[in-house]
């Protein structure tokens, strides 16, 4: 690939993460701010998804950071979990937002993991990435 200006060469994702990792290299005193992370994680599985999750955790020890995320491997090293869902009515639709529980996350990141049949073992990797 030739070398250009980062915005007409990097994906979303990519410009995302760069510039997570940039915030992470300068990160100092962020008292009061709040940094919002939108699907930082896309195109990315496994390790490096695992190690976004890292970074992000390590930004929100000093800043309050929202990310959202559909990589059970970054939901897995928040502090909170909120799930977002959109329900059809006959209105049109409606997005929300709950707040979940111990009990509620793990069961939230073995969905993200399984998808709609949540296993035993989707629930023990839950657990897994959660202690991990």
């Amino acid at each position: 690939m030739k070398a250009g200006p980062i915005d007409r060469i990097a994906s979303g994702g990519e410009l995302a993460r760069f510039l997570l990792a940039l915030k992470v290299a300068l990160e100092g005193d962020e008292t009061g701010r709040t940094l919002i992370f939108d699907e930082v994680d896309s195109g990315v599985g496994g390790a490096v998804a695992a190690a976004v999750g890292e970074r992000l955790a390590r930004l929100g020890q000093t800043t309050q950071t929202l990310v959202v995320t559909h990589s059970p491997q970054v939901a897995a090293k928040g502090d909170q979990h909120m799930k977002i869902a959109k329900t059809a009515t006959d209105s049109g639709v409606i997005s929300g937002t709950e707040p979940l529980d111990d009990s509620a996350r793990t069961e939230e990141i073995a969905r993200m993991l399984a998808g709609e049949e949540i296993t035993a073992e989707a629930r023990a990797a839950a657990l897994a990435l959660r202690e991990g």
